[in-house]
């Protein structure tokens, strides 16, 4: 299996724009042969606590249709980041996009304290079984929640998959972070990241690939766009920058 994770600039609130961008990097995953691609936290609107409830997005908004089509078409998986409603409350969600099969939500469960004030945790993990692999979703904060990682493997997970926006500090300690959860579990472990500005602060990119000894395969800079593919069975990665 071939699975990839895009580094994109979003835009601050406009989803129009950032679904836009967001297609040439998944044509380009899908070019490639990827069967799954997927973006950093809340990617289609920015990282934006304060603007969340502005832009919040139902699953079944039609704006969203052209993933499913996509997702349909190539055979492809897609995750995107979006936030999405729980009654008046607001979620920080990955909406992922499935061939030929009903949208689904994975919402992040544990929530950084400055996030308390905008959003409400999820519940429960979701899993993604594809080609003999099962992915566990993690979004930002809850790669440094010890409980996630490890309740993701004792239910099988056999991929752990960080979608997140972060500053250059806090991708340091993601990336220390996440190569021990890969080398701990023996499993591939990938990071997807912004960059540009997101909540006013400048996010430092890095999206990384690590294989299932913890070693790092592969990492993008801090300041473009691009995706990573990383083969599961033969751990060989690929990289490609946007023009």
């Amino acid at each position: 299996m071939k699975i990839a994770v895009a580094q994109v600039r979003p835009v601050k609130g406009d989803v129009g724009a950032n679904i836009s961008n967001h297609l040439k990097l998944i044509k380009v995953s899908a070019l490639q042969g990827a069967d799954a691609v997927f973006f950093p936290e809340l990617s289609l609107t920015g990282y934006e606590p304060t603007m969340a409830k502005e832009f919040v997005g139902d699953r079944h908004d039609p704006q969203f249709d052209v993933f499913q089509n996509i997702s349909d078409n190539k055979n492809l998986v897609i995750g995107v980041g979006m936030p999405t409603p729980s009654g008046s409350d607001i979620l920080i969600s990955m909406i992922i996009f499935q061939p030929h099969t009903t949208k689904q939500i994975y919402s992040k469960q544990y929530l950084h304290p400055d996030e308390l004030p905008y959003f409400v945790p999820g519940q429960g993990q979701l899993y993604l079984n594809l080609h003999n692999n099962k992915i566990a979703p993690a979004i930002c904060y809850e790669l440094s929640v010890a409980r996630h990682a490890c309740n993701a493997f004792e239910n099988g997970a056999t991929i752990y998959l960080a979608s997140v926006a972060k500053t250059l500090r806090g991708v340091e300690n993601a990336v220390d972070t996440l190569a021990g959860i890969a080398k701990k579990y023996s499993v591939i472990t990938l990071m997807s990241n912004c960059v540009g500005l997101c909540d006013g602060v400048e996010c430092a990119g890095t999206t990384s690939v690590w294989n299932n000894k913890g070693a790092l395969l592969g990492q993008l800079d801090d300041k473009s766009e691009g995706i990573l593919i990383v083969d599961t069975d033969t751990q060989e990665l690929s990289q490609n920058l946007a023009g």
